[in-house]
């Protein structure tokens, strides 16, 4: 889905930056232009990059040391 109709940003181009470690919509409109133009997309567009970011990384299994 479009989210971004004035410069064609959709909703895979946000998942793709915050996979690539894109983590503020300041930083996803430097690398999409996503809000650039204007700027009605930028709610849809941060939820939609706070649900794609990082997940909670004390969920991450403990490395384990050697004996």
């Amino acid at each position: 889905m479009y989210v971004c109709i004035c410069n064609g940003v959709t909703d895979r181009d946000i998942r793709q930056a915050a996979e690539a470690g894109c983590r503020t919509v300041a930083e996803l409109t430097m690398r999409t232009g996503c809000g650039a133009t204007c700027g009605t997309c930028l709610d849809m567009a941060a939820d939609l990059l706070a649900a794609a970011g990082p997940r909670d990384a004390s969920l991450e299994l403990p490395i384990l040391q050697a004996a």
